[in-house]
């Protein structure tokens, strides 16, 4: 069973019609406790990081979902589900992240229009990886935030693909069983739906 995390924030239903288009099964749940039975988790997220975070601690999700990370169950976070893994953010100065991976969250620079927001290519990086198995380099996949993660130097090799918006970011973090991708596979068709299948069979 798929849990995906209701603590106020994200595409809840997309995820979870994309999981049934895949016959996967899938809940979504704002109990804590439901996150302890769970054999993979979905951590979706829209809106401001500080929010997001709030929103995950105001719940209670933030015990359940530490103890869950550490049984080694697969783990997804998406678009800002990815950039409240981190400590900080520029979006939201005040908020401490989950730092379930060390890095910030900056945000685009220069004339770029902000939010990125579309079908941007996703590029491998040569790394082997689970997530994206099936999934060809160059991709599309569908993109809409203000933000990016910017891992540690000591992160970096857990990245396994890239995308390009005026510099080049994260799209896609692999570390043993967390999985996170700053794209929204729900709303990427045809490479979204290989992806999440791919989680699910993990």
């Amino acid at each position: 069973m798929i849990v995906i995390v209701d603590y106020g924030s994200g595409n809840l239903r997309s995820v979870s019609k994309a999981l049934d288009h895949l016959g996967a099964p899938n809940e979504v749940s704002a109990d804590p406790r439901r996150i302890e039975r769970a054999d993979r988790l979905i951590l979706p997220g829209v809106g401001a990081f500080g929010a997001c975070v709030e929103g995950v601690r105001a719940g209670g999700f933030e015990p359940a979902l530490r103890q869950f990370l550490a049984t080694g169950r697969p783990f997804l976070g998406i678009c800002v589900g990815m950039q409240i893994l981190v400590e900080t953010s520029e979006e939201s100065p005040e908020a401490r992240g989950l730092a379930v991976l060390r890095g910030h969250c900056p945000r685009f620079r220069g004339e770029l229009k902000v939010p990125h927001m579309g079908w941007n290519e996703v590029r491998r990086n040569g790394r082997a990886s689970r997530l994206l198995a099936g999934v060809p380099d160059g991709a599309y996949f569908y993109f809409v935030h203000s933000y990016h993660i910017e891992p540690a130097a000591d992160e970096r090799g857990h990245v396994v693909a890239w995308c390009h918006y005026g510099r080049a970011f994260p799209a896609v973090y692999e570390r043993e069983h967390v999985f996170a991708t700053q794209f929204h596979p729900e709303k990427s068709q045809e490479w979204g739906l290989k992806l999440l299948n791919n989680f699910a069979r993990l």
